[in-house]
């Protein structure tokens, strides 16, 4: 079958999509780079990944977290009342309450709770974290319930509550314990300094499974403190060996700072000279290299990269600086490099699909040196770790400066917003990333993609005949989405001539040889040849009930009725919803002269989401085939576009 439009481009769009997301490297930890006003500056990451070893590395638990607070009436941000600790009084709890504690507003403490957690359970996470606040506001003594505000405040980012109130109870999971000791830490840090902080963090050491996040950070804040033992001690031993290795780089940019440079230049040397995660430490030592005024070892460094093919932007941008003779970079300051770790500790929970703790740890990042990239970072986390509502929040702050982090932050809001199927929402922010970069083929395509998913198919053929995408080098990706448009629209010698150049371009992909097969079956111009590439279509996806359909399907039109019941019978099963394959089913059944059948699955089509034109196909088949007038039912249909 051809019309399931959203099944068959989903898949296409998605692959686009996946290359344009800003994806950080798993353990590259690269000096923020700093956003010149009107720059388009390119997204930093790795040209090539490194794998984790999954033996090598801990299993995470998951934590949910989730945006920034909403803001209150007066408009300061909701939920920043940090509690005094020190004046903070162990009560016992009661067994009954006289009376009931309630708020201003005459609710109680139990019922801001449950509000809370269904706020939470609906995605409304700053709602959720507000009530759960004034919850544990009205009734502190109580334990779990200052566990569930420290989670609702961490959901909503309202970092500065979350540390004053962080649970220290050994019985809670360490999950919870050990983020409160991390987050305490680090807002320890932002708002009372150094010095605060290494103390707190020597004193209250962070534990599983959030101890790397705080290792990475903790060397940095103890060597703004001074205490350089500290700063420059070796790895835990426990680590895996990846972790080790971003915590080695650590030490060498401590151990210039330090002025140690024969001891930074050795570890450098090691970590490049590494097998496997070598290629990410190119550019931190070459930058070094050029602070030492070693500009020629340098451009090896960035020459081997281009030549090994792992040379991203930025290391292109570092060469062309050394050939230009340009000023070397800086080194990190202090706090850069705790944002920096956090960030690394992100990047490595994205890599073992811990998105919850990704986004924790960026959002700490983002509270100690604000950038845009890592607000990226914190929408894509929560929107993989299924908070999508959270998620896009996040992304809606990501400024139109640098266009290409606004582009990539736009088009994961539209795709998070597909996926929920709110198409106008999903069209209106596509189009505001490709508005931002309007050079950028893959923002181009995947507008298209959208427009025609709506059945907008004249404006799809608007975007994909544009100069951005119809050009000679144009993919097969391309000319699949202008055949479809144009068979959507009846235009049948253009889609065939589209399909075939997208199967020349991709002759076994199953997706192309489906549609063209399809539409040369259907349209009774090839049918023989038709069926043959469904048949090669099915025999790549057997698990695809459209392409299972469309071979059906051939299979009737060639009149080999009882194997076209078979394949189609378990099209259905596989896609039970699906109206044309329901339609297709009926058909076959009526061939056999299985009549009653034939109207069920006639009478099925009209209580599924159909378009006008098959509708009144089908209940002139009830009408005129079985002499009865089609079920009243009160399913909407879908309008078919202009």
């Amino acid at each position: 079958m051809i019309p399931m439009r959203s099944l068959l481009l989903s898949t296409s769009l998605a692959s686009v999509m996946a290359a344009t997301a800003l994806a950080s490297s798993a353990v590259a930890q690269e000096a923020p780079q700093p956003e010149r006003e009107g720059e388009a500056t390119i997204p930093a990451h790795t040209a090539q990944e490194v794998p984790l070893d999954e033996d090598a590395v801990r299993p995470v638990p998951h934590i949910i977290i989730a945006p920034a607070p909403e803001e209150g009436e007066d408009g300061e941000p909701a939920g920043t009342e940090l509690p005094d600790d020190a004046a903070e009084e162990v009560v016992a709890i009661p067994s009954v309450w006289a009376p009931i504690p309630t708020d201003e507003e005459g609710i109680s403490g139990f019922g801001r709770f449950l509000a809370g957690r269904y706020a939470l359970s609906r995605g409304e996470t700053a709602v959720g974290a507000e009530q759960l606040r004034r919850a544990y506001q009205l009734t502190p003594e109580q334990p779990r319930l200052r566990e569930q505000a420290f989670t609702g405040a961490i959901l909503a980012g309202d970092l500065e509550f979350a540390a004053g109130i962080a649970p220290d109870d050994a019985s809670l999971s360490p999950v919870i314990v050990e983020a409160g000791r991390l987050v305490k830490g680090i807002q320890t840090y932002k708002l009372e300094g150094a010095r605060r902080a290494n103390a707190y963090l020597r004193d209250n050491p962070v534990g599983l499974p959030h101890d790397r996040a705080a290792v990475y950070a903790q060397v940095w804040i103890a060597a703004e403190a001074g205490d350089w033992d500290r700063a420059l001690a070796a790895p835990p031993a426990d680590f895996d060996p990846i972790s080790i290795l971003v915590a080695r780089s650590n030490r060498a940019r401590l151990l210039e700072i330090r002025r140690r440079h024969d001891e930074a230049d050795a570890e450098w040397k090691e970590l490049v000279a590494h097998a496997a995660a070598g290629a990410l430490f190119r550019l931190p030592y070459g930058e070094f290299l050029e602070r030492r005024g070693r500009r020629d070892e340098a451009l090896a460094i960035y020459e081997a990269a281009v030549a090994a093919n792992q040379a991203d932007a930025r290391i292109i941008e570092a060469k062309a600086r050394v050939e230009a003779k340009g000023r070397a970079p800086a080194p990190l300051r202090y706090r850069d490099g705790v944002a920096m770790s956090l960030r690394t500790a992100a990047d490595q929970m994205i890599a073992q699909r811990a998105h919850e703790f990704a986004a924790v740890y960026a959002r700490l990042a983002q509270s100690i040196v604000p950038q845009t990239q890592t607000q990226l970072v914190i929408g894509q986390s929560l929107i993989n770790g299924g908070l999508d509502t959270a998620g896009r929040a996040a992304l809606a702050e990501v400024p139109e400066n640098p266009p290409a982090f606004y582009a990539s932050a736009r088009a994961q809001r539209a795709a998070s917003f597909d996926k929920a199927d709110r198409d106008e929402e999903a069209l209106a922010e596509y189009r505001l990333a490709a508005q931002a970069r309007p050079q950028e083929a893959a923002y181009q395509f995947a507008l298209a993609s959208q427009l025609i998913k709506m059945k907008r198919y004249e404006e799809a053929l608007q975007v994909l005949d544009g100069p951005v995408l119809n050009h000679a080098q144009q993919g097969y990706e391309v000319r699949f989405l202008r055949g479809a448009a144009y068979e959507s629209l009846g235009r049948i010698d253009e889609a065939e001539a589209e399909l075939w150049n997208a199967y020349q371009g991709q002759p076994n992909n199953p997706t192309v040889l489906n549609y063209l097969g399809y539409l040369w079956v259907d349209s009774g111009r090839r049918v023989e040849e038709g069926a043959a590439l469904i048949a090669r279509a099915f025999a790549a996806d057997p698990q695809d009930g459209n392409i299972q359909d469309s071979l059906g399907w051939a299979q009737f039109k060639q009149g080999q009725f009882e194997q076209a019941l078979e394949n189609l019978e378990q099209a259905v099963a596989k896609e039970p919803a699906n109206a044309e394959i329901n339609d297709h089913l009926g058909d076959a059944y009526w061939a056999v002269g299985r009549q009653r059948e034939a109207g069920f699955q006639w009478e099925r089509v009209l209580t599924l989401e159909v378009d006008d034109e098959r509708r009144a196909e089908v209940e002139a088949k009830l009408r005129e085939r079985l002499g009865r007038e089609p079920a009243t039912v009160s399913t909407p249909t879908v309008e078919l576009a202009d």
